[in-house]
């Protein structure tokens, strides 16, 4: 299985101009916990995650003041680089520059080996110097439930099409939140694979995706309680 496999196609991205506020707002609105920034041609210049926002003096959750003895070693590069993280107002102020990325063909393995590795939720996927894709560890979990359940089939023209129209009436609902869960369909059975936050909306899933025109039926293999270390920093 490679990162073309499970990696999550629709990334939301912001600009190196696009301000601090814009990006918590982005993150809140989509529920998930990081933004690549990218330029004009799609290419990766950093990534903003809530981690990197979590010191601002807007939110009175700016680092205290260190001990006299750890500012005498902390040198000014160290103490302007904090000042530009805690005050500044755009993406380029405040994103990670050196980021991980991964190829389309990049196996799976491999992947989670870097998460771990690097301490890191997610990692961009880039082809010819442009973003095309991010694997979180949700997606590597997903991708786990579906080698689990069976070989990946070959899909038909037909369920790809359900399959977008099936995503699509989910991506439509306040309530779901495709960064956890997602759909595959198999002769015009759905699949839903990942995590729920409630066996309501565990349930709501379901009737979403069988209210779609061509649905056969739907196989929900959707989990109610997530693992602890997708949360993990």
């Amino acid at each position: 299985m490679l990162a073309k496999d499970i990696m999550t196609t629709e990334v939301v991205t912001v600009s190196p101009d696009t301000t601090v506020s814009e990006i918590a707002a982005l993150l809140l609105k989509n529920g998930i916990s990081a933004v690549p920034v990218v330029d004009d041609n799609n290419g990766v210049l950093g990534i903003v995650s809530e981690g990197d926002l979590m010191h601002r003096p807007e939110s009175d959750t700016e680092r205290r003041r260190r001990s006299w003895w750890l500012e005498l070693w902390a040198g000014h590069q160290d103490r302007a680089e904090a000042f530009t993280k805690s005050r500044g107002q755009r993406a380029r102020d405040v994103m990670t520059r050196s980021v991980t990325t991964v190829a389309e063909d990049t196996s799976v393995a491999d992947i989670a080996e870097l998460l771990e590795e690097n301490h890191i939720k997610r990692v961009p996927v880039i082809r010819d110097g442009r973003l095309v894709g991010i694997v979180s560890r949700a997606n590597l979990l997903r991708g786990l439930a579906t080698w689990k359940a069976a070989p990946l089939p070959s899909v038909s023209k037909d369920d790809q099409s359900l399959q977008q129209a099936v995503l699509d009436a989910l991506r439509r609902e306040p309530w779901v939140n495709l960064a956890y869960a997602s759909a595959s369909v198999e002769g015009g059975t759905v699949h839903l694979w990942g995590y729920s936050e409630s066996p309501e909306q565990r349930r709501a899933y379901e009737v979403a995706a069988s209210n779609v025109p061509g649905v056969k039926s739907v196989q929900n293999h959707l989990h109610q309680k997530f693992p602890e270390y997708v949360w993990a920093e």
